[in-house]
């Protein structure tokens, strides 16, 4: 009989913490799950062969453990380990990342509530070095809500899904669309997001489920598909043009393929969310800073008034005082406030 849910993770490199997460998943109160660990032929394959299987023989029927044959890349192995998961519904999980005490009982509760789910949209949180000491949550709204499948849901939850810790969808629908269009764009979950709500609902539920580790060093770059457009270990300009170009290019694919308008409203969301986008490059020199901003600007930022704003405030306050300022307003409203007009779908 399969799981309601399968706790996919990623698996390249970072050996040293995947117990860690394997411990907050098997501590959990829900226990109809399973965990698919899929690892995608890093040079620390031994050693997270050798976590699983020791997890796996300490929780019998619990683990299974999958390796790739080559290095598909983030996009690839997000799509086979939805291949090889058996659960109705999937979790993703970088394999740095935490899950909260609940979080499974949360998720499950949800997909059995609500008819037509097909996504999951969670709250999560971020920390540096210690979980315990929280750096700064990700609320979007301040009570469970339903999306209904369509344009208006598909522009509010597509950027809030880029994160993927705890995304969670239905394995069938994702299954069903399944493309290697896009390997090499680092941006797979947002083509399922898209294609999958376009038929299906999406809950959200405001509670923090999984805790989202800060300062990893960027795998990216070493697989085919993403050779020449990312570079291990680093946040290079370029890559990070090729990454919000990903963003837009499933958008506008997605309008087309389905007839549902959602470029332009995408397009908005992302200017008026895009403190992070400029932020990771504002150490570079300011030469470069500027050719950057002004590169987004052409991608059609340029229409979108806070895009302005968080680059000239990143140059005369600098991301200290902006993120200060970031944190302060969450923590008095408790979520992260509304920019434009964000869709908020209906109460569950």
């Amino acid at each position: 009989m399969k799981p309601l849910l399968s706790v996919c993770i990623l698996a390249y490199n970072r050996a040293n913490l995947l117990g860690l997460l394997l411990d907050s998943i098997l501590t959990q109160d829900y226990r109809d799950f399973e965990i698919v660990v899929c690892e995608d032929k890093s040079a620390q394959r031994a050693d997270i062969a050798r976590i699983a299987a020791d997890y796996a023989a300490r929780h019998p029927g619990y683990i299974r453990y999958v390796e790739n044959e080559t290095t598909l890349g983030y996009d690839g192995n997000l799509r086979r380990v939805v291949e090889c998961a058996a659960g109705e519904y999937c979790m993703f999980m970088g394999n740095d990342d935490l899950l909260c005490p609940g979080a499974l009982g949360a998720v499950a509760k949800a997909v059995e509530t609500h008819a037509n789910v097909g996504v999951v949209l969670r709250s999560y949180a971020s920390f540096d070095d210690d979980p315990a000491r929280i750096v700064q949550e990700f609320r979007y709204f301040d009570r469970e809500l339903v999306f209904p499948a369509g344009a208006d849901s598909i522009g509010t939850v597509f950027r809030r899904s880029v994160v993927i810790s705890g995304m969670v969808v239905n394995r069938e629908a994702a299954r069903a669309i399944a493309t290697d269009r896009y390997d090499g764009i680092l941006l797979y979950q947002l083509y399922l997001v898209a294609r999958i709500l376009v038929r299906h609902d999406c809950v959200y539920l405001p509670q923090i489920l999984t805790l989202y580790r800060n300062g990893g060093v960027p795998e990216f770059g070493n697989a085919a598909a993403e050779r020449g457009k990312f570079v291990p270990r680093e946040h290079t300009p370029e890559s990070s043009l090729h990454f919000m170009r990903g963003m837009l290019e499933i958008a506008r694919d997605v309008e087309q393929t389905e007839g549902v308008q959602i470029y332009d409203r995408i397009l908005r969301d992302i200017g008026n969310y895009s403190y992070p986008v400029l932020s990771i490059q504002h150490d570079k020199p300011l030469a470069v800073f500027w050719r950057y901003y002004r590169a987004l600007g052409r991608l059609g930022f340029d229409r979108v008034l806070p895009f302005h704003l968080y680059f000239f405030g990143l140059l005369i306050l600098g991301p200290r005082a902006i993120e200060r300022i970031v944190l302060f307003v969450k923590k008095r409203l408790g979520y992260t406030p509304a920019i434009g007009d964000v869709y908020k779908g209906r109460p569950a």
